[in-house]
């Protein structure tokens, strides 16, 4: 079942940020729980196969011999499906020696004689047919893992003509394919039916073969050995030793944080959902006090004392307590807003506040009043939109799960409340009977309050979390201030060129039917340039090219292998069509650009700030840190971003080469740190001593190749990765790499020591505390743990680059409120900066980046900043 759910999802599909594969396991996985939703069983076991040798094989070395090797892809999963298994505690079984098919057997064998009323078999391997009974079903995969026939004595008997307990014997004398077991020659199906139902079975058969006529029963008699030889080949055996009893196998509640800690390595997140939807959990929530009363005040609007009352009850004078708020969610424009202590929520129509209550609440939200919110960034701008001013959130609890586990894709405030508060705030939790509230109201206004309440109640949880790992700090002194940046940078947006935008599109449009025209001139004929299938068509038939990656639809025409191919061939059609496919690709990004140009003109970009585990804040809606910085066609699209009415200039400041900085201050590398202080050429001067030449004999091969190790070595770049990269040898790449060790001592041992420190600890740290935990450092699964390794290399350097920009966009905003400048930031691009300067404040405003920048952080070398200026984002470049 796990190979059939490998090909049911494409595996390019499913992978971590490490690289690994995780197709197989959301599959399997998924199957499971809707198997379990539907069937509700009381016990459960899965059984897996542990090798290739069995008895089996032994009795027959071809026995599943024509079989083809796994996908590289597929074997690493399978240890990740036995932890999720672990993690919702299911038992999973195998015995060396033997087959999945015989464990499910004796366990079927074992629950028929315990009397179970029903015994259910999900196999997509026939020979598990044999074991229909009256109680048990076999529930047979037929499209993919989502359809599954529900194979009875009757069905057995209405598909093949024998009833279940013969279905072997018919397999005997037809063979079966998959197992690599030779049948009678001409023998199908139908006739083996006939046969087993004329003579009653094989046995009689085989004792009367000489009455069998034609040329059938000469196959027959001529095959007799590989009959008996199927037969015994395919009995499943049915009293082996497990272990285990069926009471062992009793459904129990899933282990809640196990399952959070595997999802969160998977970066699985509405499959994580669906299991705590699905299936009981055990308790993850400290103890709660049963007395604590939860009462919900909900505002009467005929009366305008309700909101002042519960603010001067709640957030007013010496036992103030912080104030959770939640808005509705979905909503195209904000209905209603909760307000909630640890015990007590008032949920506001807005709508119908009346003038006097309005005015409190606007005062309240833009007062200094400490409040905690779930993504305040989000909830700032909805609130914006409806004519309030939110201020003072002095706690995320979004940022505070982030902080706590980077590696998570998503942090919903369902999620926390179930992982942290054992508790559904989903929006159709009402129901459930996990808390109990005397409402006369609406599902939302209880949800509403049931969620406002668990933000407050998670604040406590996070704090304590953060205050345990040492990230408080972070939370408070970095992300909530670069929060509230972000959300002015969104605000604000940068200003496009509409008409360029278009002349650009024309331009690109034009390109993608010209290199269509190419790459059909180039084979002589029209095809869909899309299709995969009329491309492996012309490219290993038509051109007999080499052949790439076999897939389960042929053989790969990703654009890994095209660009490949074309390094092998130089076939012009190959070219035509990587262009073809890189011109669609930059017409879509401009077609994205265009079509989120909104009324005043300017783009307003979403910075996703809990995202990337390193602590790199992201761009959505639309992306603008995909936009290629140093091709022309990257830079023709930066054109287009111009400065906006009422200032004089763009302005783009970076760092220079910062993570190597970074490397050379952690490495304590005295080559790289004395290249630096000396303001030479980084690599050229790694270049001279790795190639032993001097510095002006550095060409411009060595120097693109020290370059692309220098910054591969901080991403865990390996020999082969290096090789493919340059396109050399991996002999070659790996002298290279040991040469420049040789040279730089320093690195070497840094990067060995930062995987083993965080092997012990469980994490990598950044220059400022923030952590990535790694539990694949650990893994008995190689590939887990080199990916993991990798990630160790990377994070520390690319997480304090990303400390680092985000503590001088701090610095920066203050001192330009501080100096009442009217000039702001825009946009954030890793290590970039783009700010629009107002009329007359260009001296100032340079000089405070400047020193803003090069001071955010002290390093053993200098922080070197570039500034750049001009009317587009590509004239400001530099």
């Amino acid at each position: 079942m796990a190979f059939r759910a490998f090909y049911a999802l494409p595996v390019d599909n499913f992978a971590t940020s490490t690289g690994q594969h995780t197709n197989a396991v959301h599959g399997f996985i998924s199957m499971l729980l809707k198997l379990i939703a539907e069937e509700k069983p009381s016990h459960i076991a899965v059984a897996f196969d542990v090798g290739s040798e069995t008895f089996r094989t032994r009795e027959y070395s071809e026995y599943k011999g024509t079989r083809d090797k796994a996908p590289e892809e597929f074997p690493s999963q399978i240890p990740l499906i036995k932890e999720v298994l672990d993690a919702l505690r299911i038992r999973h079984l195998e015995v060396p020696d033997f087959e999945a098919d015989d464990i499910v057997a004796t366990l079927k064998t074992e629950a028929e004689d315990e009397s179970f009323d029903e015994v259910l078999i999900c196999s997509g391997d026939r020979d598990t047919l044999q074991l229909v009974t009256e109680t048990t079903t076999v529930l047979y995969p037929t499209k993919g893992v989502s359809v599954l026939t529900r194979f009875t004595p009757q069905a057995v008997e209405d598909k093949y003509g024998v009833p279940p307990a013969r279905y072997p014997e018919l397999a005997a004398l037809v063979g079966e394919t998959s197992d690599n077991l030779p049948g009678v020659p001409g023998v199908g199906p139908k006739t083996a039916a006939k046969w087993i139902a004329q003579y009653d079975g094989l046995t009689n058969i085989i004792a009367r073969a000489d009455e069998i006529g034609g040329k059938a029963g000469q196959s027959f008699r001529d095959n007799i050995d590989n009959v008996l030889r199927n037969r015994k080949l395919n009995h499943l055996l049915t009293d082996m030793d497990l272990a285990v009893s069926l009471p062992d196998l009793v459904t129990e509640p899933v282990n809640r944080e196990a399952v959070h800690g595997v999802f969160d390595a998977l970066e699985f997140t509405t499959l994580r959902e669906r299991v705590f939807a699905m299936l009981p959990a055990d308790s993850a929530a400290p103890d709660q006090d049963e007395s604590t009363e939860l009462s919900f005040d909900i505002a009467s609007w005929a009366d305008d004392g309700d909101l002042a009352a519960f603010l001067q009850a709640h957030a007013d004078g010496e036992d103030a307590q912080r104030i959770a708020l939640v808005l509705d969610d979905g909503a195209t424009d904000v209905e209603r807003l909760a307000l909630a202590t640890r015990t007590h929520a008032l949920v506001l129509e807005l709508a119908a506040l009346p003038a006097g209550e309005d005015a409190v609440l606007a005062a309240f939200l833009s007062g200094p009043a400490p409040k905690t919110a779930h993504d305040a960034k989000s909830m700032w701008h909805r609130l914006t939109e409806r004519g309030y001013d939110l201020k003072s959130v002095v706690f995320d609890t979004d940022i505070a799960a982030y902080l706590i586990h980077p590696d998570q894709r998503r942090h919903t405030l369902v999620d926390l409340a179930q992982r942290y508060l054992d508790r559904d705030v989903a929006s159709d939790a009402a129901a459930s009977g996990q808390l109990a509230f005397d409402l006369e109201s609406d599902a939302t206004i209880d949800t509403l309050a049931r969620q406002a309440l668990a933000v407050a109640e998670l604040e406590v949880q996070l704090t304590g979390a953060l205050e345990d790992r040492g990230l408080s700090h972070l939370m408070t002194k970095l992300e909530l201030p670069v929060q509230r940046i972000l959300q002015d940078m969104e605000a604000t947006g940068i200003a496009v060129s509409e008409t360029v935008f278009n002349e650009l599109y024309d331009q690109l449009d034009a390109d993608v039917k010209q290199a269509a025209d190419d790459a059909y001139a180039a084979i002589g004929q029209e095809i869909n340039l899309s299709s995969p299938k009329q491309l492996q068509k012309v490219l290993f038939e038509d051109l007999d090219m080499p052949k790439t990656k076999r897939t389960k639809t042929g053989w790969t025409t990703d654009a890994e292998a095209l660009s490949d191919l074309f390094e092998k061939t130089a076939h012009p059609f190959l070219a035509a069509l990587l262009a073809h496919r890189d011109r669609i690709k930059l017409r879509q990004i401009v077609e994205t650009l265009r079509s989120a140009r909104a009324a005043d003109g300017r783009i307003h970009t979403t910075f996703q700030q809990t995202v990337a585990a390193t602590g790199r804040l992201s761009s959505t809606d639309p992306n603008l840190q995909n936009i290629p910085a140093r091709s022309e066609d990257g830079l023709r699209i930066r054109e287009a971003f111009v400065v906006g009415e009422g200032y004089e200039t763009l302005m783009t400041v970076d760092y220079s080469q910062i993570e190597m900085r970074i490397m050379a201050h952690l490495s304590q590398d005295a080559g790289l740190i004395e290249a630096f202080r000396e303001g030479e050429d980084l690599h050229n001067y790694v270049g001279a001593r790795v190639f032993d030449v001097p510095i002006d004999e550095v060409t411009a091969q060595m120097r693109s190749r020290v370059k692309a190790m220098s910054y591969g070595l901080a991403y865990g770049l390996s020999s082969f990765g290096l090789s493919r990269q340059l396109g050399i040898e991996v002999g070659e790449a790996k002298a290279l790499m040991d040469d420049y060790f040789d040279r730089f001592g320093g690195v070497r041992d840094y990067l060995r020591t930062v995987v083993e420190q965080a092997r012990r600890t469980g994490y990598t740290e950044t220059m400022f505390g923030r952590r990535r935990y790694l539990p694949d450092l650990t893994s008995d699964n190689r590939q887990r743990r080199d990916m993991a390794e990798r990630a160790a290399l990377n994070a520390p350097i690319q997480g304090s680059a990303a400390d680092i920009i985000k503590i001088a966009m701090i610095a920066i905003e203050d001192a330009l409120e501080r100096e009442k400048l009217d000039s702001r930031m825009l946009l954030q691009v890793h290590d970039e900066l783009v700010l629009e300067i107002a009329p007359g404040e260009l001296k100032r405003v340079e000089a405070l980046v400047r020193e803003h920048m090069a001071g955010a952080a002290k390093l053993d070398v200098p922080l070197d900043v570039s500034v750049g200026l001009g009317p587009s984002w590509r004239e400001a470049g530099h």
